[in-house]
């Protein structure tokens, strides 16, 4: 069987990046079209059946409109469309998991070894067998993903973190950008807008997995000492070899928990960030790193947490369903919970007082030309657009 060039014409070759065969490749292509079909024109089934099926029925069954999106839920789910639709989406997931793992796994070996060759000549991985991984990651696999984002298939490969990265452009239709790096690449271009002439000296990426959103950061500031942790070495590894291969080398992958960054001293970073990180911690886990994040950065600092809208009173009740969808299909156990609080006032609990907050919209940097932007702006896609809400402050001055 012969190797080709990775999926998708659009995505964008590296290194490091595992090779598709010809069936991988035409796999690939049609989860990334299917993908976009199931968040476009086949998601919008759902307002209809929702509409002109399920809320006649239960305004008749109840004599009142639904009180909160569990109600719409509960509902819709014995609506043949939208089960239809959801079964389709979380197949269109286990298949992009399956023909990730096993593009993977047949050149385990090729991989490894080029992962241990960047790395050892780079230095810039530096791994602690002492980090646990948190229960909230251990309880699902997360996204679907065999063992989330820290599991082996033998120890001290790089399965995680390369399936993830082969894959992704198929979960998300293309909408990161040809190397997957589009978020990270409109949160430089958003810091470059708000504060043109700032040049932080460090920062800290927490949640890196295989460091999408952190390297594009490090590139746009090569001056700056730029730290991606994680607590997943197999991301890591991958992660920082990746890095090398890319030839970005003022950026280094830890091993290190979030809710305890004791390693560095208060006021250390310039800018810490996360990136749709928040809605992967528990209850207790999301406090503790907030109280970190904001304990090790500099008075004048910026924290800025890139995540999809909370729900709020303003967000129509059926818009707060479908993004909830990933919550009970996708493993993702926390996500419901977590935009269901007031995240502003989450922060405010952890030193980040609310007139130094601020929210803002970021999207994804993609070629307009193959994935041109959505003519509705991308509403009906409920969390599968590449858009966002950043929740950020500027630390008041000590």
């Amino acid at each position: 069987m012969t190797d080709l060039p990775p999926p998708y014409s659009a995505l964008t070759r590296h290194p490091m990046m595992p090779r598709t065969s010809h069936d991988e490749t035409a796999r690939f292509n049609f989860l990334t079209h299917f993908n976009r079909f199931l968040s476009g024109p086949l998601g919008a089934g759902n307002r209809i059946a929702y509409e002109q099926r399920v809320l006649p029925a239960f305004q008749t069954d109840h004599g009142r409109d639904p009180q909160h999106r569990y109600e719409i839920r509960e509902a819709i789910n014995r609506d043949p469309w939208h089960r239809s639709w959801s079964a389709l989406k979380r197949n269109s997931m286990e298949m992009r998991q399956h023909n990730g793992r096993q593009a993977v796994l047949r050149q385990l070996d090729e991989l490894d070894a080029l992962a241990r060759q960047y790395n050892e000549h780079s230095g810039q991985l530096e791994l602690d067998p002492a980090i646990a991984q948190p229960p909230y990651q251990t309880a699902v696999d997360i996204h679907c993903q065999p063992g989330g984002y820290h599991g082996e298939a033998r120890a001290g490969d790089v399965s995680a973190g390369a399936n993830y990265d082969i894959g992704i452009f198929a979960t998300t239709g293309g909408a990161l950008g040809g190397l997957n790096d589009g978020g990270g690449q409109a949160v430089v271009e958003w810091v470059r807008r708000e504060r043109p002439d700032w040049q932080p000296r460090r920062i800290l990426d927490i949640g890196c997995t295989v460091g999408h959103n952190a390297v594009p950061i490090a590139q746009a500031f090569p001056d700056a000492e730029v730290i991606a942790i994680d607590t997943a070495a197999a991301s890591l590894r991958y992660g920082a070899a990746r890095a090398a291969a890319l030839g970005v080398r003022n950026i280094r992958f830890v091993q290190a928990n979030g809710e305890d960054l004791s390693r560095w001293a208060d006021g250390h970073f310039d800018w810490v960030q996360t990136t749709m990180f928040l809605h992967e911690l528990s209850a207790t886990a999301m406090p503790r790193l907030l109280r970190e994040a904001h304990r090790v950065l500099a008075p004048g600092g910026l924290i800025f947490h890139i995540e999809q809208p909370q729900y709020s009173n303003a967000m129509p009740l059926f818009e707060q369903f479908m993004r909830d969808w990933d919550a009970f299909n996708n493993n993702e156990p926390f996500w419901s919970a977590m935009h269901g609080q007031d995240l502003k006032q989450v922060m405010a609990d952890a030193g980040f007082a609310r007139d130094t907050q601020f929210t803002v919209g970021v999207r994804a940097v993609v070629d307009p030309e193959i994935f041109p932007p959505s003519p509705d702006g991308g509403e009906e896609d409920y969390g599968r657009a590449a858009v966002w809400n950043a929740y950020g402050a500027w630390k008041a001055a000590a």
